[in-house]
């Protein structure tokens, strides 16, 4: 394994609640449809779905050991993953896409990562969020 699969988003921050509110209870579904999927059976679309999403926010998840994301970056990936913001993207390029991802947002959207650090999630965060993993994920399609 390259990277361990950790969480180290703080509790204490109220936006990480609401980005990964939802990530515990998907991660488990993944699991369980994964495991029922080795069995071979045909899978409808809705069930696909979840499993496609459930191995990129696997990857997403993986950090390398003493190299931990900041708050505002770990907030923002996990956001892209849990709105399936990543579905165009193969599952052996998510780190890539991470990679080109988290630059874009330092780069470009330095304003809306310091919002994500101080507490706030507005609709306009997310737009600026969902624009970049789409004009990010489109190299990938």
């Amino acid at each position: 394994m390259t990277g361990v699969q950790t969480c180290a988003l703080p509790i204490c921050f109220p936006v990480t609640i609401k980005v990964a509110g939802t990530l515990k209870l998907d991660q488990a579904q993944f699991r369980e449809l994964e495991a029922f999927a080795k069995f071979g059976s045909d899978l409808d679309a809705v069930t696909l779905n979840v499993i496609e999403k459930g191995k990129r926010n696997v990857e997403i998840l993986k950090q390398g050991l003493n190299d931990p994301y900041t708050v505002e970056d770990q907030i923002a990936i996990i956001y892209a993953g849990s709105k399936n913001l990543l579905r165009n993207v193969p599952v052996d390029k998510v780190k890539e896409f991470e990679k080109d991802f988290l630059e874009y947002m330092n780069n470009k959207n330095r304003a809306t990562l310091d919002a994500l650090k101080a507490g706030k999630l507005t609709d306009e965060i997310t737009d600026v969020i969902e624009a970049a993993a789409k004009e990010i994920s489109a190299k990938y399609n």
